[in-house]
């Protein structure tokens, strides 16, 4: 699918690559994932800033939204994604691929890998 940002995603998308430590507050469904995944695509694959991503997020996200964003959008191309979950065994060999963004869950315990930037997906948690 074509991405065309709203002015406020490539506002925010423009706010994370000029700000390296920095957090995306928008309701839910405003698009926080493709806006994050399309500075990261930035970063990894355009101006080569980084080589590698750790998002952590709740498993189901993990799971589910991450790898259908990437899957979702036309301009994510390139972007590798390795998901590190099930059994310490099944977690390892996922961490050992050749991914440039590790999705992890939560709970899991992630050993090994280097990464460049750290990324947590705070999905589901409600600040009253």
């Amino acid at each position: 699918m074509k991405y065309n940002p709203h002015d406020y995603q490539a506002y925010a998308t423009d706010f994370i690559l000029e700000h390296p430590a920095c957090g995306l507050i928008l309701d839910m469904g405003l698009g926080k994932s493709v806006i994050t995944l399309t500075a990261l695509w930035d970063l990894l694959l355009d101006s080569f800033e980084i080589r590698k991503v750790l998002v952590v997020a709740p498993k189901r996200v993990a799971e589910n939204t991450w790898p259908n964003e990437l899957a979702k959008w036309d301009h994510l191309k390139g972007l590798t994604y390795s998901l590190v979950l099930g059994s310490e065994k099944e977690r390892r060999a996922a961490l050992q691929q050749k991914a440039k963004i590790t999705l992890v869950s939560s709970t899991s315990i992630v050993e090994g890998g280097a990464h460049d930037v750290i990324l947590k997906d705070a999905s589901g948690n409600v600040i009253k």
